[in-house]
């Protein structure tokens, strides 16, 4: 089959699904059966499916359509949608929109993979826009409204920031943006991840563990810090907190700390901190630090696992997506729930297998599976 007529079945499935969705028989095509290279020119209402959609729509395909359907063409199937009274039955309890940065590649992937989950759990193919750093908000505000957008899932900075100008109806949900603070007052899934999570991998790596050091800039850190202390404690651990305000405190108080570390029963933390976990300065200064003394370091960010710190997370975009895209639809299903800012668990993790060796961790082919990116890689 070529292109064109695949491209006009995928088409006349997803209007056939439609237009059953408006008559209000509750069916929907999956969103794999619509997705195109095109944007999204309509938004299916509703959010549940049919478990015999599949079934149908093969019959449909087949040429067996069961009465009452009858055989339409393409041109007739769009002529319906323009209909003025199914057009207005499309935004009817308020759509799903996304807003994500206008940037190029690698950057774009992992916005796109997000939006991926997000359809794959409403089941539709969602409203994207890319946004710029001057995008016109009441513009897209009155392109929002007009579309019957109740809920906004902003992604990165950039995305967040084109929700200013939106109106109060139309909740927003941030993902994929790093460093919020609970004084951001922004309900949704920082790309922090959960310490939690973090703490139970360090505890299965190093079992004889006690302690955990941290560094930190209460202005940028510490609604997580907050949450760090709980999980530490249910793992039986230490935090162990010290406060830098600044780029030379924090690059005094490392040597210092890891220098009276225990190698076999302490271990430094790198938070997503701007100002203590500095990329040019303070980063190669801990990691050389650690090295030398033979104190693990793992860290939140997993592009440090490159670099020679024990292990990291990095996010799994799409079942961030699907996670964010749930939260959507309970808005949507008037689900009043105060919603907050939570750190990521959508998580997968990296392992630096020389630097587990040269601190006497050596971990075995088994183990080493359970780690979604090992490095340096074979």
């Amino acid at each position: 089959m070529n292109n064109m007529n695949l491209n006009a079945g995928r088409r006349v499935r997803a209007c056939f699904a439609l237009l059953l969705a408006l008559a209000g028989t509750g069916v929907m095509t999956p969103a794999s059966a619509q997705r195109s290279d095109q944007p999204s020119i309509v938004d299916l209402p509703g959010t549940h499916v049919r478990s015999d959609v599949g079934a149908l729509m093969d019959r449909i395909e087949s040429g067996n359509v069961p009465a009452p359907y009858r055989a339409v063409t393409l041109a007739q199937l769009e002529d319906q949608l323009r209909r003025p009274e199914l057009q207005a039955s499309i935004g009817k309890g308020g759509t799903i929109a996304v807003l994500y940065p206008n940037v190029e590649e690698p950057f774009r992937s992992a916005f796109v993979s997000m939006i991926q989950g997000i359809e794959e759990r409403t089941k539709l193919h969602v409203r994207s826009y890319p946004v710029d750093p001057r995008v016109d908000t009441s513009e897209l505000n009155a392109t929002l409204k007009r579309n019957g957008t109740r809920v906004v899932i902003a992604l990165g900075r950039q995305g967040l920031n084109a929700t200013t100008g939106l109106d109060k109806e139309i909740t927003v949900l941030a993902g994929g943006v790093l460093l919020l603070s609970e004084a951001d007052n922004v309900a949704g899934i920082s790309m922090t991840p959960d310490p939690a999570l973090l703490f139970a991998r360090l505890r299965v790596l190093l079992p004889e563990l006690k302690r955990v050091i941290v560094v930190y800039n209460p202005q940028k850190t510490e609604w997580l810090i907050k949450l760090a202390r709980e999980a530490a404690r249910a793992q039986g651990l230490e935090l162990s907190t010290h406060v830098a305000g600044d780029l030379a405190r924090a690059a005094q108080l490392y040597p210092q700390l890891i220098a009276a570390a225990d190698s076999r029963h302490d271990a430094v933390w790198l938070p997503h901190d701007t100002t203590t976990v500095e990329e040019g300065t303070i980063l190669p200064l801990v990691l050389r630090e650690s090295w030398n003394s033979g104190v693990p370091l793992f860290s939140s960010n997993a592009l440090h696992v490159k670099k020679g710190a024990l292990f990291g997370m990095v996010p799994n975009n799409v079942e961030l997506g699907r996670t964010l895209a749930s939260s959507a639809l309970g808005v949507i299903a008037g689900d009043n729930k105060r919603r907050s800012l939570t750190p990521l668990r959508e998580l997968q993790t990296a392992i630096n297998v020389r630097t587990a060796s040269h601190i006497g961790l050596n971990l075995g082919e088994r183990q080493q599976r359970s780690f979604d990116f090992v490095y340096p890689q074979p």
